[in-house]
């Protein structure tokens, strides 16, 4: 079995409180992109053994174990019995982007495993199981249009279509840790939601629309705040930095092509069109 794990981009990114468990309280809204992983799965002989092999991006400093599809497949064998799997993992959303690469690995996978092997579990089973290994892996599993709270694992759906806009998404190989991220943030309340941009177009939410880590991160990292602002005088109606960065993207209302204008960066650009 094959699949295509796709990333997402944040629409505004509040960051409210600390936790006493050391997370942060966020709100955000989670939207769907088509920049995607190749993830596919063939059973073997046998029982509860699983090899994983890497290609791709590469993913530095990590082994095989500190994987989230290799930690979903030895969580669920604490209860189930599962077959033996070679299980290949092709790379292509970039890694400390804020893209939830790693994220829509384990949900895809988690769909996957309870297709194979009949599992039967419910929409909100596979959610359980997957939120205990990251925050954004939740929203992965029904992929679509949402406004996250909590660490990001309690969702909301929302009515936000961007199906007739194009995106074009920029990585300027830039790789930061979301610890760090945290550490430049103070959190604070706020008293409208999210929500409330369906209600708004566009081009408006360049005024009222933000993510936080984008000041103390435009600081620490000039060239992301360059590349968001190329973004906009290539006509983008909306554009900024997605999740803890370093991706920017900006939102188009025609197709655009921005592969050769980043020589030395990862690009992807495409219509905004409903993910599986």
């Amino acid at each position: 079995m094959i699949c295509f794990p796709n990333a997402k981009i944040n629409i505004g990114l509040r960051i409210l409180e600390k936790r006493s468990d050391g997370y942060h309280n966020i709100e955000s809204i989670f939207y769907p992109v088509g920049w995607c992983d190749v993830l596919e799965a063939i059973p073997m002989e046998g029982f509860g053994k699983i090899e994983l092999h890497l290609s791709g991006i590469p993913v530095p400093g990590r082994t095989n174990n500190d994987n989230l599809c290799v930690k979903l497949y030895k969580l669920l064998l604490k209860k189930y019995k599962l077959p033996s799997l070679k299980v290949w993992l092709h790379k292509t959303i970039p890694i400390g982007a804020g893209l939830g690469g790693g994220s829509s690995d384990a949900a895809h996978f988690m769909k996957m495993l309870n297709e194979m092997c009949d599992l039967t579990l419910s929409t909100d089973e596979m959610k359980e199981y997957v939120g205990s290994l990251g925050s954004d892996c939740v929203f992965f599993i029904e992929n679509r249009p949402v406004v996250a709270f909590n660490r990001g694992d309690v969702t909301e759906a929302i009515n936000l279509d961007l199906s007739s806009y194009y995106i074009a998404l920029v990585y300027p190989d830039t790789q930061i840790s979301t610890p760090f991220a945290y550490s430049l943030i103070n959190a604070k309340q706020c008293e409208d939601s999210l929500k409330n941009i369906v209600d708004v177009t566009i081009s408006s939410w360049k005024d009222c629309v933000f993510n936080d880590f984008e000041e103390p991160l435009f600081a620490k990292f000039p060239l992301i705040a360059e590349v968001k602002e190329y973004l906009y005088k290539q006509g983008a109606l909306y554009t900024a930095m997605t999740g803890s960065g370093s991706a920017v993207y900006g939102i188009f209302d025609k197709k655009i092509d921005i592969a050769g204008k980043f020589p030395h960066y990862k690009t992807w650009s495409g219509e905004l069109k409903p993910q599986q």
